[in-house]
């Protein structure tokens, strides 16, 4: 949700036009995590008409708000992306004996002393030898430029850039260990069934822990450290993390959201749609 996505909802309910909010409902209950995110939510949430949740648990977030409009529970487009791209990915590559890992770092809240205290976790882990740590840098330049600064030339650590979503994909699949900040991989990792450590304090995605395919492991270094290094020594944990799971939805999210606009947009005459967004 970047600073732009409430200008549209607000410019629309100026104009009369009635807005579908497509992840509806996400919520961390921390206004500063994701920051400036939350706020953002909630404000195109109020000024929505029609409420696409992705998950029983976002639209009980919604009604338990009290917002008025609509809510069609359809699982998250990021999936139905994922499923039509999964036959498009390379057979995955051998891993020449290292385990490997694969880190996304970005959100505001890590700016500054955050990604310090995780390129430190990062030069912790990377010491073993029996590990390859794969960072994709981030397109913001500031982020990247302080993640090259951080871990540049670090043995057993590589630094790549940003790949198209397919082979981002790819690397997600191949990998034995995820580290991110990224709601997307939150989303995309208990799919393709690759474990996941959330690199923040709090998400708004939580059925990825519930089902079991990821870690609320939070940004302090030592927690960091200590989690993946449980996990790389005792593939008995590991396990249960890679049981592919739909948390988010099925594949089939673009469909039901179709259907419900195509139920809702009634036109009294060619070229002059009604809107009935009745909850």
């Amino acid at each position: 949700a970047t600073p732009s996505a409430p200008g549209g909802p607000l410019g629309a309910e100026q104009a009369g036009v009635p807005v579908a909010h497509v992840e509806a409902g996400l919520r961390s209950h921390d206004r500063l995590n994701p920051w400036p995110e939350e706020d953002f939510r909630i404000a195109i949430d109020r000024l929505s008409s029609l409420l696409f949740a992705p998950t029983e648990l976002n639209a009980f977030n919604l009604r338990r708000e009290g917002i008025g409009g609509r809510i069609e529970v359809t699982g998250n487009t990021g999936i139905d992306a994922l499923f039509a791209l999964t036959p498009l990915l390379a057979p995955k590559t051998a891993s020449g004996g290292k385990k490997r890992l694969l880190v996304t770092c970005h959100r505001r809240e890590s700016w500054g002393e955050g990604l310090e205290a995780i390129a430190e976790c990062l030069r912790q882990i990377a010491r073993r030898e029996d590990v390859l740590v794969t960072m994709v840098l981030h397109p913001n330049p500031r982020v990247a430029g302080e993640m090259r600064g951080l871990l540049d030339q670090v043995p057993n650590m590589e630094l790549r850039e940003p790949f198209r979503h397919v082979e981002m994909l790819r690397l997600m699949r191949e990998s034995d260990l995820i580290l991110s900040d990224s709601g997307g991989m939150q989303e995309e990792a208990p799919a393709l069934g690759v474990p996941l450590l959330i690199l923040r304090d709090r998400t708004e995605r939580p059925e990825g822990i519930a089902s079991g395919n990821a870690i609320l492991a939070g940004r302090n270094p030592e927690t960091i450290s200590d989690t993946v290094e449980r996990l790389l020594d005792d593939d008995r944990a590991l396990q249960p993390m890679r049981n592919p799971r739909l948390p988010y939805g099925d594949g089939r999210a673009s469909q039901r959201m179709a259907a419900a606009l195509e139920n809702c947009v009634r036109p009294d005459e060619p070229g002059s749609p009604s809107y009935q967004f009745a909850t």
